[in-house]
C-alpha cells in the first residue's frame, strides 16, 4: 500500500510538503514543488487514508453543496463545476444533497455533514431568512450562500455569491424593447424566492425605464404543495394556456429560469401559437439543453463555472479564517441569443378593439 512517504521519497521532499500539497495549502510551496509531488502522486496513483485523516484531525477533505433539486438541471450543472473547482484547485471531494428549499431538512443535513467531519458548505437558494444556519455555524460550520444575497441584517460569518439578477432581467427586457416588443410579461411561480423577487423587480424597473411601465405584467403560476424545482417546466406548460385565451396577450415573455420556458415554449405551441412568430420568448440560466429544443431558446447566460470556482475559494478561505469580515460578490450575466425571440407579428401594436354594448330598448 502506498503510504505519504512514499510520495515524499518520489518526489524529493518533505512529507510536510506532501501533507501541504494534500490540505491545499499551495502557498506555502513552490511552483516546481508543487509540480513534483502533484506527479508522484500520480506516478504512485496514491489515495490518502481519509479515516486516518480525520481522526487525526477531526475534519475531512470534503465540502457540502446543498441545493434546492438537482432535477432542475442549473443545479446540475452548478454541482458539476463546484466538484471541479474543489478537486483540481484544493484536493477537495464534494458531498450533495437535495434540500427542495427546506430549512429543516437544511438543519438536518448541516448536522449530518458535521458528524462526518465536514467543515464546510455551500447552500444554494436557501428560501427565506438564514437564521437556523447560526447553530450550525456556532460548532464550526463554514457557510457560502448562492444565489440570495443578504437579507437585510447579514451575518458577519456567512459569505454570499450570486447573480445580479436583477441586471439578468433587465438585459432580457431591453433585447425584447430592441425587437420591437411593447406588451410584455414576466412568467414566475407563485413560490417566492429571493432571485425571483429580484428578477420580477428588474423586470419591471426596466420596463418602466422603456416607456412601457403599464404594458408590462407579472404572470404567476399555480403551485401545489408539493411544488418543487421538478415541477418548473409543468408550471410553463400550464401557464400556456392561460395566456394563449388572453384577449390581448403580450408578444413577448420572460421567464424565471429556462425549465419554465421550456415548458412554456412547449405549451404554447401545444396552444397552436408558433415561437416566436406568435410571441417570443426569453429564459434565464443558459442551461446546455437550451440549445437544442426548437426553436433554440434565448436566455440570460448565469456564469455558474466562475460563480463555482469563487464560492470553492471563499470557502477555504472562511474555514483558514473563520473570524474574517464577510463578503458579497456579485456575478455579471450576459444575454445569448437564439432564435426564440424576433419582432412583434405584424398589427400587434394596434389599439385593442373596443366593445361596444347594445342600448337597452
Amino acid at each position: 500500500m502506498t503510504t505519504i512517504q512514499d510520495v515524499a521519497a518520489l518526489a524529493g521532499v518533505s512529507v510536510s510538503s506532501v501533507s501541504n500539497v494534500l490540505n491545499g495549502r499551495t502557498e506555502r510551496l513552490g511552483r516546481e514543488t508543487y509540480r513534483r509531488v502533484e506527479e508522484a502522486i500520480r506516478q504512485l496513483n496514491y489515495r490518502p487514508n481519509l479515516v486516518a485523516r480525520q481522526l487525526k484531525t477531526g475534519n475531512a477533505p470534503l465540502l457540502g453543496l446543498l441545493v434546492p433539486s438537482t432535477a432542475n438541471p442549473m443545479f446540475g450543472e452548478l454541482a458539476v463545476h463546484v466538484e471541479k473547482a474543489a478537486s483540481e484547485q484544493h484536493g477537495y471531494r464534494v458531498l450533495l444533497g437535495n434540500t427542495h428549499r427546506d430549512q429543516d431538512q437544511e438543519a438536518r443535513m448541516f448536522d449530518d455533514l458535521l458528524s462526518q467531519g465536514v467543515r464546510g458548505v455551500i447552500l444554494a437558494s436557501s428560501r427565506t431568512d438564514e437564521g437556523h444556519l447560526h447553530s450550525a455555524i456556532e460548532r464550526g460550520l463554514a457557510v457560502v450562500s448562492y444565489d440570495r444575497g443578504g437579507n437585510g441584517e447579514p451575518d458577519s460569518r456567512i459569505d454570499h455569491v450570486s447573480p445580479d439578477n436583477m441586471k439578468a432581467a433587465r438585459l432580457a427586457v431591453e433585447h425584447l424593447v430592441e425587437q420591437g416588443h411593447q406588451r410584455l410579461a414576466l412568467a414566475t411561480p407563485d413560490v417566492k424566492t429571493i432571485s425571483r423577487t429580484l428578477k420580477r423587480a428588474g423586470f419591471l424597473d426596466a420596463a418602466a425605464a422603456a416607456g412601457l411601465g403599464d404594458q408590462a405584467q407579472v404572470i404567476e403560476g399555480a403551485t401545489g404543495p408539493d411544488f418543487g424545482d421538478s415541477h418548473l417546466a409543468d408550471v410553463g406548460y400550464r401557464l400556456a394556456t392561460r395566456i394563449a385565451g388572453m384577449a390581448r396577450r403580450p408578444t413577448a415573455i420572460i421567464t424565471i429560469n429556462d425549465m419554465m420556458a421550456l415548458g412554456l415554449m412547449a405549451g404554447l405551441q401545444a396552444a397552436g401559437l408558433s415561437v416566436p412568430h406568435d410571441i417570443s420568448v426569453i429564459g434565464m440560466d443558459n442551461l446546455v439543453m437550451g440549445a437544442y429544443v426548437n426553436p433554440p431558446l434565448t436566455s440570460v447566460d448565469m456564469p455558474s463555472a466562475d460563480m463555482a470556482r469563487c464560492m470553492v475559494d471563499m470557502l477555504m478561505q472562511r474555514l483558514a479564517q473563520p473570524d474574517a469580515p464577510a463578503r458579497e460578490v456579485l456575478f455579471q450575466p450576459s444575454l445569448v441569443k437564439r432564435a426564440s425571440v424576433a419582432p412583434p407579428p405584424a398589427g400587434a401594436h394596434r389599439a385593442a378593439p373596443r366593445i361596444t354594448r347594445k342600448k337597452k330598448a
